[in-house]
């Protein structure tokens, strides 16, 4: 059962070069000249890695039917992350890498989405925004609120951001943790 590419959405998942992939955004173009298309932005499920690709009007792609697991994030073991399943309570180790860059912002349970097709674990879905206390940075000065510049700041799960120069220890901050973006503080301690 092909999909066209006029059933498109984003999140959807598909097979393509051996491989199972995610549309993250797409957009119809008919030009003046010549036959309509789709341009996309994919993700290699496996590997976290996006790509830009068009198709062309009405092409055909196997769906992928990806079931979502919720799971939570234990702690970290050497080079991997211990993750719960929260149906079965069965316990998994993951390597970090698997995880992709999102991985330094995982804090103690934290959930997790492991996107499973023919019982495999094909990739993992981590939050978009978290919110996490500050460690370790240099003292901030009352009144120290000069616009676009920053200090190093460490936070509770081992990752080290920019923060602005009035963000104290003990303060916790949300992060994007698809950029690694300090986003505001959300509340002095």
């Amino acid at each position: 059962m092909a999909v066209d590419t006029s059933d498109f959405k984003n999140g959807m998942h598909f097979f393509m070069d051996g491989d199972v992939w995610t549309i993250l955004e797409f957009q119809h173009v008919k030009p003046g000249k010549g036959g309509a298309f789709v341009r996309t932005r994919l993700r290699k499920i496996k590997t976290g890695a996006v790509m830009e690709k068009t198709f062309r009007s009405g092409e055909k792609v196997e769906p992928a039917f990806v079931e979502k697991a919720k799971m939570q994030y234990l702690y970290r073991q050497g080079g991997n992350v211990i993750l719960m399943d929260l149906d079965s309570y069965e316990q998994v180790e993951v390597p970090e890498e698997n995880l992709g860059d999102q991985a330094a912002f995982l804090k103690e349970e934290a959930e997790v989405i492991a996107l499973v097709w023919n019982e495999q674990h094909l990739g993992y879905e981590l939050p978009n925004f978290v919110e996490l206390k500050v460690t370790e940075t240099d003292p901030g000065f009352k009144g120290d609120t000069v616009s676009g510049s920053n200090k190093p700041a460490k936070l509770e799960s081992g990752a080290t951001i920019q923060v602005p120069f009035h963000i104290s220890e003990g303060d916790v901050v949300k992060v994007d943790t698809r950029t690694g973006a300090y986003l505001e503080r959300v509340k002095k301690e």
